[in-house]
């Protein structure tokens, strides 16, 4: 579940945040700053009415901006209980099928096991071997996937393809060659034998396609633009072994 917030995410962040020291009315001005409304000023007790307030602001806006205020909530708390909001924030995601996380004060796309795994090694291959630009790439694509309310899928592509044309370009010492090119020219120096070298440049191929010089009713879903994130994010790794 990603284009959603169900009533148990909307109630339990409220009362995450309420256990780790955040007032009703601080939360009460949080969610009237996301939704630019005002508060009710008949209410003032903490208990009951400001909180029913906040349940009932929580539980009736847009469920994009229930992301919103997790995100705000992250950063209203004292730093020292920011790492349990987050861990508690991301079980509930993960408990209930909800295909996002909390990282780092943003909420962002949570995909498979294996696809968190090979996405964060990938991650720390790059940054530890230098490669700034593909690190940063690989990090706009999954931005890219985590927007909302509509994830930037054509953006995911093209960063996840570029992260991996960086590394190509790096590992064959061709600086200006296209991941196309780099393929076709250099198959040997990336380690790419048939039908490997095929699979790699048919996905560069999509990238373009689909990516770069999408046409009208051709743009990927998410899937596919996370497919296309997953496979580049292991081509890297390919092209990076972890010792």
């Amino acid at each position: 579940m990603r284009q959603d917030a169900p009533a148990e995410l909307r109630d339990a962040v409220v009362y995450i945040a309420h256990d780790l020291g955040l007032s009703f009315k601080e939360l009460r001005e949080i969610l009237c700053r996301i939704l630019h409304t005002a508060p009710n000023p008949g209410n003032w007790t903490e208990i009951p009415n400001l909180r029913d307030e906040v349940l009932e602001l929580a539980g009736s806006c847009e469920w994009f901006l229930v992301y919103d205020f997790i995100e705000r909530l992250y950063q209203s708390l004292p730093r020292g209980h920011r790492g349990r909001f987050a861990d508690e924030v991301s079980e509930f995601f993960l408990a209930n099928g909800i295909g996002w996380k909390l990282e780092d004060g943003a909420v962002s796309y949570r995909g498979d096991d294996e696809f968190e795994r090979s996405v964060r090694s990938v991650n720390q291959v790059l940054i530890r071997e230098g490669r700034q630009t593909a690190a940063r790439e690989m990090a706009e694509a999954l931005s890219d996937l985590s927007r909302l309310p509509e994830p930037d899928v054509t953006g995911a592509v093209q960063h996840a393809v570029a992260a991996l044309e960086c590394v190509a370009r790096d590992v064959c010492n061709d600086r200006h060659a296209t991941l196309g090119q780099l393929i076709q020219r250099h198959s040997i120096a990336l380690a790419l034998r048939p039908p490997l070298d095929a699979a790699a440049e048919k996905l560069w191929a999509f990238a373009s396609q689909r990516g770069r010089h999408v046409r009208e009713g051709h743009a990927p879903d998410r899937r596919e633009a996370a497919l296309v994130v997953r496979i580049a994010a292991a081509l890297i790794e390919y092209l990076n072994p972890v010792e």
